[in-house]
């Protein structure tokens, strides 16, 4: 395990290096900020002293190793535009986009898992057939599109849930939640539903392709000769091994979710990382996008990680010493 862990760290470490230098060129290289934060009629003295203080002055290979250097001490620039560090800004974005995250991954997982065994289970019924349909249909479906129609139906249309905003939050050890209060709770429902759909398509698909490829096995129909209830085969034996699979792209689909969570909060005006995001992108606010990127590469690799060590606790034969990375 100690070895495992120690290999995973140095890679992440490479990763994360060698992510900084691809964004950092990138993004840096990208447009000129003072062209948006400089007041068009400045004279040439107040745009030079304003690449000064912003350190857009220097070379680009400069400004990288500078950027770096600071990196290591988990300084990752100063936001043109709020003029704070921008590991602040999306710290306190966080929340947001974990909570969304979080409630989206349930609603796929709750659902999907016995919508999937349903599908799985009794694939030639009139319920396993529509469980089949929508779930190609979720795959199909747009976000932006999902989460438009949802605001039309029940925003406007109905009037029952809000469109915008994450409502009333209740701090739980410093961390604002909005799930824990009536109004958070369904300013949340919408766009997690939206963010959960193409979640919940693939989890009845991996359920149902993985319990009717399971059922078959001998280990399955030995438990059943036994006399064992049908119940305890299903959830006992069968459901362990489905959930190898699907804890395994779960785990990777996670990290889709708080990284890609972009068009849902931006339709839903969302306050979280992805909005931020996409607000810093229309300004060129250089540090908040690649300080981002950064968190977002590191998240990656920590939920891999996770992913691993579950994928072990779910599989004894699997040994974290001598498994692949």
């Amino acid at each position: 395990m100690t070895e495992f862990l120690l290999r995973r760290f140095l890679q992440s470490a490479l990763v994360l290096a060698a992510m900084s230098l691809l964004v950092f060129a990138g993004v840096y290289a990208i447009g000129n900020p003072l062209d948006i934060l400089v007041n068009p009629q400045a004279t040439p003295a107040e745009v030079a002293e304003a690449s000064r203080v912003l350190g857009l002055d220097r070379p680009l290979w400069e400004q990288y190793f500078r950027f770096a250097a600071n990196a290591m001490h988990g300084d990752l620039g100063v936001s043109f535009v709020a003029g704070v560090p921008a590991v602040q800004l999306i710290v306190d974005r966080m929340p947001a986009t974990l909570e969304l995250a979080a409630a989206a991954m349930l609603i796929a997982i709750g659902l999907g898992l016995p919508l999937g065994l349903w599908a799985g289970l009794k694939p030639d019924s009139l319920a396993g057939r529509s469980i089949l349909a929508g779930s190609i249909l979720g795959f199909s479906l747009p976000t932006f599109w999902v989460g438009l129609m949802l605001i039309l139906v029940f925003s406007i249309q109905l009037g029952v849930l809000p469109s915008t905003g994450r409502g009333e939050t209740i701090n739980v050890f410093g961390v604002p939640l909005s799930f824990l209060t009536p109004d958070g709770l369904a300013h949340l429902l919408l766009p997690a539903v939206t963010l959960a759909l193409f979640k919940l398509a693939l989890v009845i698909r991996l359920v149902r392709a993985g319990i009717q490829e399971v059922m078959q096995l001998d280990y399955i129909r030995f438990a059943r000769a036994k006399g064992l209830r049908r119940s305890r085969v299903l959830l006992v034996h069968a459901l362990r091994n489905i959930l190898v699979p699907v804890v395994t792209v779960l785990g990777l689909e996670l990290g889709n979710v708080i990284a890609f969570a972009v068009v849902t909060e931006t339709v839903f005006a969302w306050p979280g990382m992805g909005k931020l995001l996409i607000d810093s992108i229309n300004l060129l606010d250089r540090p908040v996008v690649v300080a981002y990127l950064l968190i977002v590469v590191l998240m990656f690799t920590l939920i891999n990680l996770a992913v691993d060590i579950l994928y072990s606790l779910l599989d004894p034969r699997v040994r974290l010493s001598g498994a692949s990375s």
